[in-house]
């Protein structure tokens, strides 16, 4: 404790503390951007026996889209998949009116697979994971 009686702690994984900053800081941002919904979306593909062969999660804001997380099974790799996900992310995002979507990737994942698929690379985070860099891109719709 501090002289005015608070306590700050620091500690591992928290779920009580991510969903109530989640709720305040979505309060706050629907204050700031009145009239600019927020919303979740993703995309699944499954195979015959309904098993995931790939999924993307990602979300839109007002008239922006972005990607969360992609990802597609192994053995599904380089079987067109990953570009089904994204047409189908965009498709979704121009639905709900938005004119560009974001991505970011590492560069020991995928940033060529967004840059072919017409993502424009907008900034670059050296060293981050250490020996590696974040990628940020960008597409219009």
């Amino acid at each position: 404790m501090d002289d005015n009686g608070v306590d700050i702690t620091t500690g591992g994984p928290d779920t009580e503390l991510d969903a109530r900053l989640s709720k305040e800081l979505d309060a706050f941002n629907l204050a700031a951007t009145a009239g600019h919904e927020q919303s979740e979306f993703t995309v699944r593909i499954t195979d015959a026996d309904g098993a995931l062969v790939a999924g993307l999660s990602g979300w839109s804001w007002g008239d922006r889209a972005g990607i969360e997380m992609t990802w597609v099974r192994e053995d599904s790799r380089r079987g067109g998949w990953g570009g089904k996900l994204l047409a189908a992310a965009e498709e979704e995002a121009r639905r709900r009116g938005c004119r560009s979507i974001l991505v970011s990737s590492f560069t020991f994942q995928a940033p060529a697979f967004y840059a072919r698929h017409g993502y424009e690379e907008t900034a670059r985070v050296p060293g981050f994971p250490a020996g590696h860099e974040d990628v940020y891109f960008l597409k219009r719709l």
